[in-house]
């Protein structure tokens, strides 16, 4: 017995044909190379993502922390 992913239904869904070739004769769609581009594409930019919302976070950081030195520094 044979396992059908939910992927799979969704390609069947979209284009059954297209299903067919990939799964019954063993065609595999055109454009891999630029699938692969895409997807290395999306991964830097999830890290740009990452890292821009890191340095949000320091500078908040960096801005409480200096309203809190001139606060200290006027109690003086």
């Amino acid at each position: 017995m044979e396992i059908i992913r939910a992927s799979e239904l969704g390609e069947y869904y979209y284009c059954a044909r297209s299903w067919w070739l990939r799964r019954v004769v063993g065609r595999e769609p055109e454009g891999a190379e630029r699938r692969a581009f895409g997807t290395i594409s999306h991964v830097r930019h999830g890290r740009l993502v990452v890292f821009s919302q890191r340095l949000l976070w320091l500078g908040f950081a960096l801005l409480i922390g200096g309203i809190g030195l001139v606060v200290w520094a006027g109690a003086w």
